[in-house]
């Protein structure tokens, strides 16, 4: 598969309508595409679509194990996706979304989404970035992790997403440097344990930040980063020791 890629660092209109229309139409293939985030460049397929997610997790060289979170548009969505979403869920997401969050949920039981060994579970975020969510808007939701192969750094501009994936990928948007200077992935919050809220891996929002909302928040990432702290210039996978499904892995 030969794959394009369209240029919409510009501000030409007519460029970014043809790049969001071919992005949906081949999300509806079932092929994989490449977009921008506020975070890093993102692998994302059709999250109704198991075919295709399967896809996104060969092209990275993923297993099943690590399942990957779900983008969507608009924060309303979240009802339709996930179930009993507890009220500090709702508030947090209020407050950082669109933004470098992702929050993780039962999911619905009458979804017919195959994202993984989830175990019942689904992990959702809005990004903050108007291109993506408006590829987000057309095509619906999106199985979304960081475009790199596994274990190697997330692509933070479009170059890199396609000398890591290269034909794996039918369609690149191109929407210049992601995710700001350190390039930091979305911090992931898990309401599935605790009502109250378990951090599972630490982002660009830090705990002090989301305390802000919600004081009694836990940290399971607190004494495994205490014993080996991370480089914060590493994109490559970090699991979580308190998890399998989600488990904070790379993701977008």
């Amino acid at each position: 598969m030969t794959f394009r890629v369209f240029d919409c660092t510009s501000d030409d209109p007519e460029q970014r309508a043809i790049a969001v229309d071919e992005a949906r139409a081949s999300v509806e293939r079932g092929e994989c595409i490449v977009l921008p985030t506020d975070t890093v460049y993102g692998i994302g397929a059709d999250a109704f679509d198991s075919n295709a997610v399967q896809r996104l997790l060969n092209a990275k060289g993923r297993g099943r194990d690590m399942p990957p979170p779900v983008l969507i548009g608009e924060s309303s969505l979240i009802r339709a996706l996930a179930s009993d979403v507890p009220e500090p869920a709702k508030d947090l997401v209020s407050r950082h979304w669109p933004g470098p969050l992702t929050v993780i949920c039962r999911m619905q039981p009458s979804l017919r989404m195959d994202l993984g060994d989830t175990e019942g579970t689904i992990a959702l975020r809005v990004p903050d970035h108007e291109l993506a969510r408006e590829i987000l808007r057309r095509t619906g939701p999106l199985a979304v992790s960081s475009a790199n192969l596994s274990g190697r750094p997330a692509a933070v501009t479009c170059q890199q997403a396609v000398e890591q994936l290269g034909e794996s990928v039918a369609i690149y948007i191109d929407g210049g440097p992601s995710g700001g200077a350190e390039s930091a992935p979305s911090t992931i919050v898990d309401f599935t344990r605790h009502e109250c809220g378990e951090i599972l891996r630490r982002g660009a929002l830090s705990p002090n930040v989301l305390r802000e909302t919600l004081p009694d928040l836990l940290d399971s990432t607190f004494f495994a980063e205490s014993e080996s702290a991370p480089d914060p210039d590493e994109h490559s996978e970090s699991e979580s020791p308190a998890r399998q499904g989600h488990n904070g892995g790379d993701e977008a």
